[in-house]
């Protein structure tokens, strides 16, 4: 290639970015007159549903050369920043920065929102309840690991204090565990700090590897990798971002037991998005103790030919021998199938609540 070609390539290239610029201005000045319009009509300025539409057809037009999965990732930032634009949303995740869940968080809001990293997935709730956050991110399942205890059991607190709350999105993430510490040698470790639920994913390796090594539990792995920084016999099973953030060295990379290790997110917010055509409803209810009871408990799911993507038993901890159940499907609330279900499964519950119908995730 010539150097005048590769200079007029260059000058295209220039140009071409000019015209996105003043695009993304036009595309803003747009984006504040829906926001004042919602504001005179006290519209919710986040709605996920749109959003969601909007990059999936964004994808289905794309024919390339440019990756669907960098258009979703650079039309995040767009709408995140728009979105900025009117309304700055604050959101609560379980923290310090670098967990997993913060990953989740920026994934799914972008980079233009204030983030703000609680102690506690209870603290999440409570920070959406209270004002403080428009919404919430906690981790509601791993692939490995299953369920995470702690979400459910303060949905089901939630449902007892007639919380607001309501799952408005979901995101998915891929988890990959690295062990870090400050030499980067694993022949240096004495002891290890993370989180229970990574130590439950990288549990064949540790066994293998560091199998008379101490684990020592903490809140997060962001925190694993803080408490490691501390100690030079230390190390940490956190996430590439925390060793980066912290400053220590990957010491073995992708220790996880299985390489498709996913855990999914829920978005907490205080209102269902619309319909998307591509939705799940997740809800939570108690049955009468009875012969046959679940048998009839997923009846209607069947004759409405509706697919359960989960279901999930956890103990009422004041009532011994008393159990919630938690149930996804396909589907929104707003679909007659989906309604019919839910009122005939009422018939045998003792409560229902539904927690939420949302986008599913396209992470």
């Amino acid at each position: 290639m010539s150097h005048m070609t590769l200079n007029r390539l260059r000058r295209q290239i220039d140009h071409l970015d000019e015209k996105i610029l003043k695009l993304l201005n036009r595309r803003a000045a747009v984006v504040l007159k829906v926001g004042h319009l919602k504001a005179t009509s006290h519209q919710e300025f986040y709605t996920p549903s749109r959003e969601k539409i909007l990059i999936d057809r964004l994808k289905k037009k794309n024919h390339g050369p440019f990756p669907s999965q960098a258009l979703q990732t650079v039309y995040r930032e767009v709408i995140s920043a728009s979105r900025a634009l009117n309304a700055p949303m604050t959101i609560a995740y379980l923290g310090p920065e670098a967990t997993f869940t913060h990953m989740a968080a920026l994934r799914h809001f972008g980079r233009s929102c204030k983030m703000t990293p609680v102690v506690s997935i209870s603290r999440v709730f409570e920070e959406v309840e209270e004002g403080r956050a428009h919404c919430g991110v906690v981790a509601i399942e791993n692939s490995t690991e299953g369920v995470v205890g702690a979400t459910i059991d303060r949905f089901i607190d939630s449902h007892i204090g007639a919380s607001p709350l309501k799952i408005i999105a979901e995101v998915t993430i891929p988890i990959s565990h690295h062990l870090m510490s400050l030499s980067g040698s694993i022949r240096a470790v004495k002891k290890i700090f993370s989180h229970p639920q990574p130590v439950g994913q990288c549990r064949g390796w540790i066994e293998e590897n560091l199998p008379n090594v101490p684990i020592v539990e903490v809140e997060s792995t962001s925190r694993a990798a803080a408490r490691a920084l501390e100690d030079p016999r230390a190390a940490a099973i956190a996430s590439e971002e925390a060793a980066h953030f912290y400053g220590l060295k990957i010491a073995e990379r992708h220790i996880e037991d299985n390489a498709g290790n996913m855990t999914r997110f829920w978005v907490l917010g205080r209102k269902s998005p619309g319909k998307t055509g591509r939705d799940k409803t997740s809800l939570l209810f108690s049955v009468k103790n009875e012969a046959g009871i679940l048998y009839r408990m997923l009846e209607p799911f069947y004759k409405g030919r509706i697919n359960l993507t989960k279901i999930e038993s956890r103990p009422l901890k004041k009532k011994a021998w008393e159990y919630i159940f938690f149930l996804d499907m396909d589907g929104h609330q707003e679909e007659r199938r989906i309604g019919s279900a839910i009122r005939e499964l009422e018939k045998h519950c003792l409560f229902v609540k539904i927690l939420g119908s949302y986008p599913k995730s396209t992470s």
